[in-house]
């Protein structure tokens, strides 16, 4: 009986000790406060929908707005704001460079903005209308007179001033002309005469004539000198 005993006492798990005890306390109390804390976190997404939901009832009841710009929401906020535009049927944007201060606007379907207006919104710009319509104007008009140049061809540039104008000082007025006037064909080309080169005789004729001068020049040279 007393072996049965004994060997029961010591299967039991030992009593926690002090320092376990505190241990479990605390974890209870943190697991506590963060079911709360998710608790509140899930009410405040619930109210934040609700409010924004009857922010966008009353955005598509009037007739005078078109448009719609929030004040700057954290990233949870702006997907609850965007999910809510999204089932109303409307449109939205963010906009803004640093992820605290981005905001969203939303428009009617039917007066979804243009490029050109929202690319005004992410430089940071007020959208105008009349502005709009006048740099759309200037554009076009740019863009017609590129294509009239370009069928035109290239442009003909003339100097500002003559160059002859501008060292006559130097050169005088008439000095290219009297060069050109004093230009005289050369009468030799390399080392042949240019005479020779139109003598129309044939070969065997010109050395006939060579030899002819070179007997003709050496009997003067053999006849006798008269005392």
């Amino acid at each position: 009986m007393a072996d049965l005993l004994g060997s029961i006492l010591s299967s039991m798990e030992k009593p926690p000790s002090l320092g376990d005890q505190e241990s479990r306390r605390k974890a209870r109390e943190q697991a506590a406060r963060l079911k709360k804390l998710q608790e509140q976190d899930k009410q405040q997404k619930v109210e934040f929908r609700k409010r924004m939901e009857k922010e966008v009832s009353d955005f598509i009841q009037d007739s005078g707005q078109i448009k719609k710009k929030f004040q700057p929401m954290n990233k949870i906020e702006r997907s609850i704001l965007h999910d809510v535009v999204e089932v109303a049927g409307l449109t939205s944007f963010s906009f803004g460079e640093d992820d605290d201060c981005r905001y969203i606007m939303i428009f009617k379907k039917e007066f979804a903005p243009s490029d050109e207006e929202l690319d005004s919104y992410r430089h940071g710009e007020e959208w105008d209308p009349q502005k709009a319509e006048e740099k759309r104007k200037l554009k076009e008009l740019a863009q017609k007179q590129e294509e009239e140049a370009a069928q035109q061809g290239p442009a003909v540039v003339s100097p500002a001033s003559d160059y002859k104008d501008k060292y006559s000082h130097l050169i005088g007025k008439g000095a290219a002309k009297d060069a050109a006037h004093m230009l005289q064909a050369n009468k030799t080309y390399g080392c042949v005469p240019v005479a020779n080169k139109r003598d129309t005789r044939s070969i065997e004729e010109a050395m006939n004539e060579i030899r002819a001068k070179k007997r003709l020049r050496q009997s003067g040279e053999e006849l006798p000198t008269t005392s």
